[in-house]
């Protein structure tokens, strides 16, 4: 799009219909939504959470499993239609075929079924292949082997599920520890992000040429938050669709990539897990790839990388929205009605289940603020525990879609230049990130429980 033609203003839209008809506000109600119904029903002495959330124990052979699963088929069952139905609400009021989505996520929930199992065997466990990342792999060969039918699209709905698990993780962290933790991490993001964005927004602008917005969408991509970033933010500044589909496409291959470099690196060098976790949280470029590479160095990785990636990192799409949508209208573009940004569009661009994520945890630390140590191990084992599994379920649903839609043929067709623009900015995150979350915090970040 040329800088030069004049931009038609869009349409403002009515805010309040956004709380039933935006995605963000979705991931919200179900996350929270769970929350509270896990702790009512717990608060009636029913264990039904308990059971629906199912779980396969480590097994070491396969006849073990076909007992473990078939003991528990009612729980699969039971939990194939909660979510069912909880996002075909949501499919529809967002707008979209109930029928079909049903259909594909059918298939989705039957493939993460297999996946989850296959990820409880000991040999997977031995190659720290978690779930998520089997799910990936699995995802990748249906997808670039296998044609996808069209109805099955509805059902891949990838940064949903992803907004989902990430609200329902926020129910599993206590509030406190954010309080605690969230502005060191937001610093040492700040730090991060700025000089990754200005980065890679300079490499693509200055020295390859590039569109401003699509360098823009290149820079949002690796140092905020990945998709959504180069999708909020391309929206914000005008990006043409191509734009956004590269940005997004380079995302997810590194993502890809730094789920299995980063552990393996954190591993081999004997780098503890808290600060091993900051560092994912620094570096990964997707939320649900972070979530599976932190998994695999336990539950303080996990932490840690939440606090970095989602409090730290994930806080500031609704800044740069209002920055990049600013310097556009008033530098880049020639609006025909003379429009300026308003301070609101903080809130409107404002990733939403960032705030579901605090919510969740307030909700739970409230709860559990107010037991005793009897009524707290409860909660732990008949609320927290369920949470975590539901949470685990989402970011399968996440990457089985993440791999099914993601296919090597377009990647290798998008130049050289953004490739070469993205890998810059990797260069400097990367290593960057290892020294303010390993060399400068990392006593800080081993002390985070």
């Amino acid at each position: 799009m040329s800088t030069e033609n004049p931009v038609k203003p869009t349409a403002p839209s009515n805010h309040l219909s956004d709380l039933w008809k935006k995605e963000d506000y979705w991931a919200v109600w179900i996350g929270i939504g769970l929350t509270i119904a896990c702790m009512i029903i717990w608060a009636t002495g029913s264990t039904f959470f308990k059971w629906v959330a199912v779980s396969i124990p480590t097994f070491t052979d396969w006849g073990n499993a076909g007992k473990l699963v078939s003991d528990r088929m009612g729980a699969f069952i039971g939990l194939f239609i909660l979510f069912g139905i909880l996002f075909s609400i949501a499919i529809k009021f967002l707008g979209y075929n109930v029928k079909k989505f049903i259909g594909g996520f059918t298939v989705v929930y039957i493939l993460s079924a297999f996946i989850t199992i296959l990820g409880s065997w000991k040999v997977m466990k031995d190659w720290s292949l978690e779930t998520p990342v089997i799910a990936l792999i699995v995802g990748l060969i249906i997808g670039n082997f296998i044609k996808i039918p069209a109805w099955l699209d509805s059902a891949l709905r990838t940064e949903f599920y992803v907004k989902t698990g990430i609200v329902l993780m926020g129910a599993t962290l206590p509030f406190t520890l954010i309080i605690q933790s969230g502005p060191v991490a937001f610093l040492q993001a700040t730090i991060v992000a700025v000089t990754t964005f200005v980065t890679i927004y300079f490499v693509g602008t200055r020295l390859f040429h590039l569109d401003k917005r699509f360098s823009t969408c290149l820079a949002a991509g690796g140092s905020i938050c990945g998709v959504s970033a180069s999708i909020a933010i391309g929206g914000s500044v005008k990006a043409e669709k191509e734009h956004v589909s590269v940005a997004i496409s380079l995302v997810v291959v590194y993502a890809m990539i730094m789920v299995f470099l980063l552990p393996a690196i954190i591993k081999a060098f004997g780098i503890p897990a808290g600060p091993g976790g900051a560092w994912i949280g620094t570096s990964e470029f997707a939320d649900a790839a972070g979530v599976a590479a932190a998994a695999t160095l336990g539950d303080q990785a996990l932490t840690t990388f939440t606090l970095m990636k989602v409090v730290g990192r994930d806080m500031f799409v609704g800044v740069w929205c209002f920055v990049m949508a600013y310097i556009s209208i008033t530098k880049w573009e020639k609006r025909e009605d003379g429009t300026k940004p308003s301070g609101m569009d903080i809130w409107y661009r404002f990733p939403k289940f960032v705030i579901g994520f605090f919510v969740a945890s307030i909700i739970v630390t409230i709860l559990v603020a107010a037991s005793d140590a009897a009524a707290s191990g409860s909660i732990d084992k008949n609320i927290i525990g369920p949470i975590k599994q539901l949470r685990s379920w989402a970011f399968a649903f996440t990457f089985l879609c993440i791999g099914l839609t993601t296919r090597f043929k377009e990647l290798a067709s998008t130049g050289w230049k953004p490739w070469a623009t993205f890998t810059i900015g990797v260069l400097v995150n990367v290593p960057l990130g290892y020294i303010l979350s390993v060399l400068v915090l990392g006593n800080y970040w081993q002390g985070v429980f």
